[in-house]
């Protein structure tokens, strides 16, 4: 296929694009190159003559129409986004910008190319969403597709707008749809600004670890690479007009999670104290919700798909990444907000 993926040099876009590209799909990688956005993270790729790259913002509906003539894409995978809840707290325009004003503009592009191909059954525009859209858990339960929707941030408020337009596109115009909605992703390439590298860079550095209130918040936590692969199901296999939840089926407090990180770098970077020692408690974010968790027996029954990385394996080889690729992530520290505490409202 020739896909059309947005956002395709962030966390997430990219492990699509490099996945997509080595099972021999073209990709046009249509990306905004915002603070999150790395061009390092597609350079596996960058020289392929399936991959090409277009700069430009989903809220330029201009842009977009051009795109779409020069390229005539079979499917679309909208991942472009903001997406981290402490920068929607401080922020949140930015947030209604993208996520719901950009939604609309790439669905009414991709529509009129639809509509000027001939309305092709074998279109599809896949939006990739997050199970924060479902609100919080107690201690028990699961989001299945049926859960209501509850956001509790500027961001997931944004993501569940950008959701209902694409659904009401399906119903009202018969745009081909599909839509998944997935858990807490990790694994390379991850911007460091979220959980699991500020753990390990931090660690690294010898600087204090921030855990918010008493790290008793849990989290699924979903490797990357499975995540993408769920996604490429998904398009080409899922039923039009459904939505998938995509879950890695690896709940943990984000305390245990920290410890664990902390003890594998004792066993890969070794210092005179443990790591663990440089964990700090700090306020908590406002509104952070208690637990999220995916039930996945859609995508498992319907697609045959499940997560095939273990929380214990994925942050191994995540670890090891770090410690690999430092040429990758210094150059991010210095980027705007890298490090500093965001999100106090």
């Amino acid at each position: 296929m020739r896909l059309l993926v947005t956002g395709g040099c962030g966390f997430i876009g990219s492990a699509v694009v490099r996945l997509a590209v080595s099972r021999g799909h073209e990709v046009i990688n249509l990306d905004a190159m915002t603070y999150a956005a790395n061009a390092a993270n597609v350079a596996p790729v960058a020289g392929s003559a399936l991959y090409r790259f277009e700069k430009a913002d989903i809220r330029n509906r201009a842009a977009l129409d051009r795109i779409f003539a020069t390229h005539a894409p079979d499917a679309v995978m909208h991942l472009a986004a903001e997406s981290h809840v402490d920068r929607s707290i401080d922020g949140p325009s930015d947030f209604i910008d993208t996520n719901i004003t950009g939604t609309f503009n790439l669905l009414e592009a991709a529509r009129a190319h639809w509509t000027r191909a001939g309305k092709p059954e074998t279109f599809r525009f896949h939006h990739i969403s997050t199970d924060e859209v479902f609100g919080s858990l107690g201690p028990t339960g699961q989001f299945t597709e049926e859960t209501p929707y509850d956001p509790r941030s500027p961001y997931s408020a944004s993501k569940a707008a950008s959701d209902h337009l694409v659904r009401a596109w399906h119903e009202t115009y018969g745009l081909p749809i599909v839509l998944t909605n997935c858990s807490n992703n990790y694994g390379p390439y991850h911007f460091p600004e979220k959980l699991i590298p500020v753990v390990i860079l931090n660690a690294l550095h010898g600087k204090p670890i921030p855990v918010y209130g008493r790290g008793e918040n849990v989290r699924d936590w979903l490797y990357v690479e499975d995540h993408a692969d769920a996604l490429l199901l998904v398009l080409e296999k899922g039923a039009l007009g459904r939505s998938y939840n995509i879950g890695g089926e690896n709940e943990r407090r984000n305390i245990d999670l920290v410890r664990t990180i902390c003890a594998l770098l004792d066993e890969m970077a070794p210092k005179a104290t443990p790591h663990a020692e440089l964990i700090t408690f700090v306020t908590d974010r406002p509104g952070h919700d208690a637990r999220y968790a995916i039930d996945p027996s859609r995508i498992r029954q319907e697609l045959g798909w499940r997560p095939s990385v273990t929380v214990e394996e994925g942050l191994r080889r995540t670890v090891r990444w770090y410690l690999d690729n430092p040429d990758w992530w210094q150059p991010l520290l210095t980027r705007q907000g890298v490090g500093e505490r965001l999100g106090r409202a």
